[in-house]
């Protein structure tokens, strides 16, 4: 079963709104999701940009939002812990929370934000790297999602 991930700013293959980028506010975009399964703890979210110049790029690694959260508004701020209680890790920014895409002149890169329902909560710290996530979650991904977005100079 596969969540259903989208966003208002853009569509699946869509252009990312200048306002989501370094080019402009740097805002994180707005998610919304649906079709999770029973039995979900928590949610994770990465996204990263797989056409980075030097290997993939860590945009944004959040977790622990709680398993009764189906969106994200825009523009969630790079606090460590969020009010709900989900944590934001560090992107390959070296920042905390979301890190918009700023690629380098030529072709449009891919950014692809990927959703993890989980069958737990994650004893991780705030400011855990994708890594870290990633291993953390071995074992308990219930579902997952993705929506990939374009952005290019």
């Amino acid at each position: 079963m596969d969540i259903r991930l989208t966003s208002s700013a853009f569509t699946e293959g869509g252009t990312i709104p200048r306002k989501h980028t370094c080019d402009g506010a740097d805002v994180s975009p707005p998610l919304e999701w649906d079709n999770v399964p029973e039995g979900a703890k928590s949610f994770a979210l990465i996204c990263d940009d797989p056409d980075a110049p030097m290997g993939t790029w860590v945009h944004w690694v959040l977790f622990n939002l709680p398993a009764d959260t189906r969106s994200l508004p825009e523009a969630v701020p790079p606090d460590k812990e969020l009010p709900s209680g989900a944590r934001q890790g560090t992107n390959d920014f070296r920042k905390i929370g979301y890190g918009g895409p700023c690629p380098p002149p030529g072709k449009a890169h891919r950014y692809f934000f990927k959703l993890y329902a989980l069958d737990t909560m994650l004893d991780l710290p705030a400011g855990s790297s994708k890594a870290q996530l990633l291993k953390a979650m071995e074992g308990h991904v219930l579902a997952e999602g993705q929506l990939m977005g374009k952005y290019g100079r």
